[in-house]
């Protein structure tokens, strides 16, 4: 028999995510983030069930032709632009949408031979400092793309630090908003933007986590009220169980000891799988409609759970680590990290369900 462990993908919540990122977006058109694999959920698998969107943005050109050669034929942005020259012959083949944030991009694209204009993405660098050019530098470069005749579009980007703050866009919308006239598309919001900051939107909004079912801010609780609802729930079984004495200690490092006697459970997941090692005691774990709290140290390929207040607790009973019953978030954030990370940490060697 294999090891009891495995991850679901629910299909029809992607569908369903969107329907209400389109609730939220209004009349602009929404970009599917599908990058790192689609948070670790496989593009190949799942980007049929966001068929219905606007366009799909990634992060590398092989995620950008798998898309095409999987039927995709709508737009396809690449988030960090093109990484050398050569690049570009692929985005020219396929079609794709780059962003631009660098001047030796600039030199690339004005130099290219392209077989039809390419529409670009100008990003604004607003307060992140990661990319992006300077607000005393934007103006040139968009109007110097604009003037480039394999230039087809220019839209106007820029991406938020602190999306989920009340005031969080505020300043960097301050910035961006100099540039923005009716010559010029306009796409700034992100996920939490879309959700809580409704004067971003523009005429694209790029919707990222929220189509997985997790929160922006790293806390369930803010979307709530949201009817969105997980894409992936990794479960597995309980494997053993036993009672310990007051005074016994759980796991590597013996972290946790009983002050009491109580009764615990083994569960067949562990760090391999991609469950945090750091996540400490009294991480919550779903069984059997209710939740338990984790134990010392997290193994390689197991974990230790209180079963004490469950009334019927029996080896082969199922657990679930995060996912319908148990927001992702709040894991991550128990564990100190957030959302985004556990669904890409998701291990090869978990057995991945695809449930329509």
């Amino acid at each position: 028999m294999p090891r009891p462990i495995s991850a679901v993908i629910h299909l029809q919540n992607f569908t369903h995510n969107l329907s209400v990122t389109r609730r939220h977006a209004g009349a602009s058109k929404i970009w599917s983030v599908m990058k790192a694999d689609a948070y670790g959920h496989s593009i190949k698998h799942v980007w049929k069930a966001l068929s219905s969107t606007d366009g799909f943005a990634i992060l590398d050109l092989h995620e950008a032709i798998l898309l095409r050669e999987e039927g995709w034929t709508g737009p396809i942005l690449l988030l960090e632009g093109f990484f050398q020259q050569d690049d570009l012959k692929v985005v020219d083949q396929y079609q794709l949408t780059t962003s631009v944030h660098s001047d030796w991009q600039l030199d690339a694209i004005e130099n290219a031979t392209f077989t039809a204009p390419i529409s670009v993405y100008a990003k604004l660098n607003s307060g992140m400092n990661r990319l992006g050019f300077s607000p005393d530098k934007y103006a040139d470069a968009v109007k110097r793309l604009s003037s480039m005749s394999n230039v087809s579009s220019v839209t106007l980007m820029t991406h938020f630090a602190n999306s989920d703050l009340t005031t969080g866009t505020d300043l960097p919308h301050q910035r961006i908003k100099p540039f923005i006239d009716h010559n010029y598309p306009v796409c700034i919001a992100n996920s939490g933007a879309t959700l809580w900051h409704p004067k971003t939107h523009y005429d694209w909004v790029r919707s990222g986590v929220i189509l997985y079912g997790a929160s922006p801010s790293g806390k369930w609780q803010d979307i709530a009220d949201k009817d969105l609802r997980a894409t992936m729930t990794l479960r597995s079984q309980i494997i053993g169980m036993h009672y310990i004495a007051a005074g016994e200690s759980i796991g590597y490092g013996s972290k946790f000891t009983a002050s009491q006697p109580m009764k615990i459970a083994t569960v067949a997941c562990g760090y391999a799988d991609g469950y945090p090692r750091h996540a400490p005691t009294g991480t919550p774990v779903w069984l059997n409609g209710q939740r338990c709290a984790l134990l010392g140290a997290v193994s390689m390929d197991m974990l230790t759970i209180d079963v004490s207040e469950c009334q019927e607790v029996s080896i082969g009973d199922e657990v679930e680590l995060w996912g319908k019953n148990l927001p992702i978030d709040d894991v991550a954030q128990a564990a100190g990290t957030i959302g985004y990370e556990l669904m890409c940490a998701l291990a090869k060697r978990v057995p991945v369900l695809y449930e329509e």
